[in-house]
C-alpha cells in the first residue's frame, strides 16, 4: 500500500498508536481498517461486543441491520444498550454508543429486517458481513446472499452455555456444507426455553471481531473450514473441521438453489403432535423410553478426554469434532438420542444428522450434566 495514502489525524495517530506498534498491523493494516466497510446483521447479544470492538480499533464503516427496538429482556446480554434505551431502536441506541466510542468512524443504519429483496443492495456495499442474528432464517438468508454476491460472513451462534464461531466465504465451505436446510420449526425448542447466559454473546462476538480485524488486515490464520465451540461451563475451546459438500444444494457440484430465497420460521410453542419425533427431549422422558427399551441407540458426541471422564452406559461414542466423516454407521431406521455435556453441541449435531437424511433423531436437553443431576447420580461432574 502507498505510504502517501496514510492519512492519519493527529487524534487517530495517538488513539491507535497501541495498535500500529504491531509489526502485523502497522500503519498499512490501520490503513486497511480505516478504509474496511463492514456489515453488523443484528444489533442485540452476538452484535454488540463485535460492534464495539471493532468500532475502537477503526474500521471506517460500520453498517448495523436491525428493526428491533431495546427491551428489558435485552439487557443482561446486550451491552450497547442501557436502561434509558428501552423502547429505542436498537440501531439508533448502538450508533449513539459507537460514536461516543470512536468519533472518527462512519455509522449507516437500517431500520429494517433483513430479507430477501433488501439483502443484496444492503450487502452489496460492504467488504464483510458479520452474522449477530439469533434466529435460523436470517442466517440461511445471509448465507445464500453472500454466496450469490461473492462476499465472506463471520457466523456466530449461542445456545445457552455454548457458543460456536466461523467464517463461510470463497474458497471454502459454507453453511449448508455443515448445516444442509433449515429444520422445521416445530422440531425446534422454544426461543424462551432455551435461555442463553450474557457473557457467552460477548465471547463469541469477541471472537468474530478478531476474525474480522485479522481478516481486513490479512494476517494470521482465518477461522475458515474451522468451526469454534465455546463450552463456558468446562471453560474449554473444541475445534471442528467443515469441509466443502460436493452434494451442497448451494455450493456444490450441481447446486439447486439458483436464487435468494425468503425463509419464514417461528419458535416452537406447542407439543409436536405424536407421531413426530421431538428434536429435543428431557433426561426424564429418556429415562421412561430407555426402561421400556433398554437398547435405545444413545449418542454421545463429547471429546473421548471427557468420555473417559464420565459416560452414560450404553451409549456410542461420536465426537461432534469428528463426526462429518464417521457418521455413516449410526442407524436410520430407529430413533437417535443424541446427547453430549449440556446440549449444545447435541443440538448441533441433531440439525447436521438431520442434513443427512436422519429424521428420527432427538437432541437430549441438558445433557449428560442433567442425567448426572436427575437420573444417576454415581456419573460424576466435570
Amino acid at each position: 500500500m502507498n505510504k502517501t495514502l496514510y492519512n492519519f489525524s493527529p487524534e487517530e495517530k495517538i488513539r491507535y498508536a497501541r495498535q500500529t506498534i504491531l509489526p502485523m498491523i502497522g500503519l498499512e493494516g490501520q490503513m486497511r481498517l480505516k478504509k474496511s466497510r463492514i456489515l453488523m446483521i443484528g444489533a442485540g447479544g452476538l452484535g454488540s461486543s463485535p460492534a464495539i470492538y471493532l468500532a475502537a480499533a477503526g474500521v471506517g464503516t460500520i453498517g448495523l441491520v436491525d428493526p428491533d427496538t431495546v427491551s428489558l429482556s435485552n439487557l443482561h446480554r446486550q451491552v450497547l444498550h442501557y436502561t434509558s434505551d428501552i423502547d429505542k431502536p436498537k440501531v439508533v441506541s448502538a450508533q449513539e454508543k459507537l460514536k461516543k466510542i470512536n468519533p472518527e468512524i462512519n455509522i449507516a443504519t437500517y431500520k429494517q429486517r433483513l430479507s430477501a429483496d433488501n439483502a443484496p443492495s444492503i450487502l452489496a456495499d460492504y467488504d464483510l458481513i458479520i452474522d449477530g442474528t439469533d434466529n435460523l432464517p436470517s442466517r440461511y438468508l445471509i448465507n445464500d446472499a453472500c454466496f450469490f454476491l461473492n462476499k465472506t460472513f463471520i457466523f456466530g451462534g449461542v445456545h445457552q452455555f455454548e457458543g460456536q464461531c466461523s467464517i463461510f466465504g470463497p474458497g471454502g465451505p459454507c453453511y449448508r456444507c455443515f448445516f444442509r436446510e433449515l429444520p422445521p420449526a416445530d422440531e425446534m425448542p422454544s426461543c424462551a426455553e432455551a435461555g442463553v447466559i450474557g457473557v457467552v454473546p460477548g465471547i463469541i462476538g469477541l471472537m468474530q471481531a478478531n476474525e474480522a480485524i485479522k481478516w481486513i488486515c490479512q494476517i494470521g490464520e482465518p477461522l475458515l473450514g474451522r468451526l469454534l465451540i465455546f463450552d463456558a461451563l468446562s471453560a474449554r475451546w473444541r475445534e471442528v473441521k467443515i469441509k466443502k459438500d460436493p452434494e451442497c444444494p448451494l455450493c456444490g457440484d450441481h447446486p439447486t438453489i439458483k436464487t435468494l430465497k425468503e425463509y419464514t420460521w417461528h419458535c416452537q410453542t406447542q407439543t409436536p403432535t405424536k407421531d413426530k419425533l421431538m428434536q429435543e427431549i428431557t433426561v426424564r422422558e429418556l429415562k421412561k423410553l430407555r426402561d421400556k427399551e433398554p437398547t435405545l441407540y444413545l449418542l454421545d458426541v463429547r471429546e473421548e478426554d471427557e468420555w473417559d471422564i464420565a459416560r452414560i452406559e450404553g451409549a456410542h461414542l461420536k465426537p461432534l469434532s469428528i463426526l462429518e466423516e464417521n457418521f455413516e454407521d449410526i442407524p436410520k431406521d430407529k430413533p437417535v438420542y443424541c446427547f453430549c455435556k449440556a446440549g449444545g453441541r447435541s443440538a448441533m449435531a441433531v440439525e447436521f444428522l438431520k442434513s443427512k437424511g436422519y429424521s428420527q433423531i432427538a437432541n437430549v436437553k441438558g445433557g449428560i450434566q442433567a442425567w448426572s443431576e436427575e437420573i444417576d447420580p454415581r456419573i460424576p461432574h466435570y
